[in-house]
């Protein structure tokens, strides 16, 4: 007998037409790490008395879908973009194609994701998927990956696929090498770590309905967020959080082969950080930085990504 192995699960995914509703052509397969993505119904204790010490069989409760998929950062792959910020402004006649990416969208689009156990068998469709949170981490070396965190409407599981047959793309990873930092268009130095999430804080639409599910997920009051730590070199940044002043971040990966992702972060506000002195070595800060909407751009922040992509 066939055991499901990690090695052999296959992610496909394809955006929605109609919220909550697969369709039937047009997935992509998808590079993934892992993933915590799967429906869960948990049960609930009888509280029932008069029939001894013994309880009653316990009675289900609502059916909640979400996860995580750990993801590359890659140049073609890259459809969580979309997810987290929706349909881009494309530019470009041939390749390479520039796809921008802009904060502040009133809807997002839902996504259709089938896992697949080809030894179980079993594949599992989950339907009408928002993107929640979208973070990962920079630093000088390592596996570049991002976490991507979904809300789903629900699961439906089947022997066989649903996906047909998912277009492949070739895989352009971005690695942590190709990765820079700027503050307000200089190069950022001393920089040993950054963190970024961006948040859609998805507000879940629990409505009462025979299925179970959720009636959708609605984006709510966002939120960018992050972290750098820098080796202690000068004042700068802590003279802007000193002040209470705004920068520009921008996070940037760039390829030889012309592909890129770079991330702007408009208004980046900074808290004042408490420089310890932990011995003879190295100091450190770190500042634990927020974003907010620029007051003449209109947005928070935005995503710019360079491939032979035409469309998303």
């Amino acid at each position: 007998m066939a055991r499901a192995k990690g090695a052999r699960e296959l992610m496909a995914l394809a955006f929605d037409t109609v919220y909550g509703t697969p369709p039937v052509s047009g997935f992509t397969g998808i590079p993934f790490a892992s993933t915590t993505l799967g429906a869960e119904q948990p049960l609930l204790n009888s509280e029932l008395l008069g029939y001894g010490r013994d309880p009653l069989a316990p009675i289900k409760d609502a059916v909640t879908a979400h996860g995580d998929v750990v993801v590359p950062l890659d140049a073609e792959a890259f459809f969580w973009l979309k997810a987290a910020f929706g349909t881009p402004t494309a530019t470009g006649m041939e390749a390479p194609y520039s796809h921008e990416f802009q904060s502040g969208a009133w809807s997002l689009p839902g996504m259709s994701i089938e896992t697949g156990m080809p030894e179980a068998p079993r594949h599992a469709v989950y339907s009408g998927c928002v993107l929640d949170q979208f973070s990962w981490q920079m630093q000088r070396s390592g596996l570049l990956t991002a976490t991507a965190r979904l809300v789903a409407q629900g699961e439906t599981v089947a022997r066989t696929s649903g996906a047909g047959t998912p277009a492949e793309l070739k895989l352009k990873r971005f690695g942590h090498f190709n990765g820079a930092i700027t503050r307000n268009g200089s190069a950022l130095g001393n920089v040993v770590s950054a963190e970024i999430t961006y948040a859609n804080n998805l507000d879940r639409i629990e409505a009462i309905r025979s299925d179970g599910r959720i009636d959708g997920a609605d984006p709510s009051m966002a939120a960018l967020t992050g972290r750098i730590e820098v080796r202690f070199a000068d004042q700068t940044l802590v003279t802007q959080a000193m002040n209470g002043e705004a920068c520009e971040l921008e996070f940037a990966y760039s390829l030889l082969s012309g592909e890129s992702f770079t991330f702007t972060v408009h208004a980046v506000y900074l808290p004042r950080p408490r420089i310890e002195i932990s011995g003879p070595q190295r100091i450190q800060a770190s500042f634990d930085w927020q974003a907010a909407r620029d007051a003449t751009l209109g947005r928070m922040c935005t995503a710019v990504l360079v491939n032979d992509i035409e469309d998303y």
